[in-house]
């Protein structure tokens, strides 16, 4: 049997919202927190670049990957 703790963690995951703005100053709502993050540090790790994702834009650098990590950190 799960514990209700567990269950609470997953269904927290679950329903957790990440809406970044974009530089059109558009809400973006990240459906996959993970990928997202992943793909940033995997080819954006360094300096500043731009990123598209669905027709949003938005400059990637040390202040916008710091703030991925604070917001992966807030889900433990």
């Amino acid at each position: 049997m799960e514990k209700v703790q567990d269950l609470d963690i997953f269904l927290k995951n679950m329903t957790k919202k990440i809406v970044l703005k974009d530089l059109n100053n558009r809400n973006y709502t990240v459906e996959d927190f993970d990928r997202f993050r992943s793909h940033i540090n995997s080819y954006h790790s360094k300096g500043s670049s731009i990123h598209e994702e669905n027709g949003f834009f938005f400059i990637i650098d040390d202040n916008f990957r710091a703030r991925l990590d604070s917001l992966s950190q807030e889900d433990n």
